[in-house]
């Protein structure tokens, strides 16, 4: 038969170093849900800026190749 209750030992077999330090109500130094929204925000702009320059640079380079293409012939 299952448990009833689930375990509430959430570090499971991680190695000590890798666990965070606990404080008298709860893990110290860990990233907090507010921080990482504004992570994946942060990523996803990041993102679509790079997306946007290599186009960019793609369409310039096209744009230098034809028109040397054109003038040469």
């Amino acid at each position: 038969m299952g448990q009833v209750f689930s375990d509430l030992d959430l570090d499971g077999d991680a190695p000590v170093r890798a666990r965070p330090g606990v404080g008298e109500w709860g893990p110290q130094d860990v990233v907090t849900t507010a921080q990482k929204k504004r992570q994946r925000v942060w990523a996803v702009l990041a993102f679509i800026v790079v997306l946007c320059v290599i186009v960019a640079m793609g369409a310039f380079w096209y744009h230098e190749l034809m028109t040397a293409m054109a003038n040469s012939g």
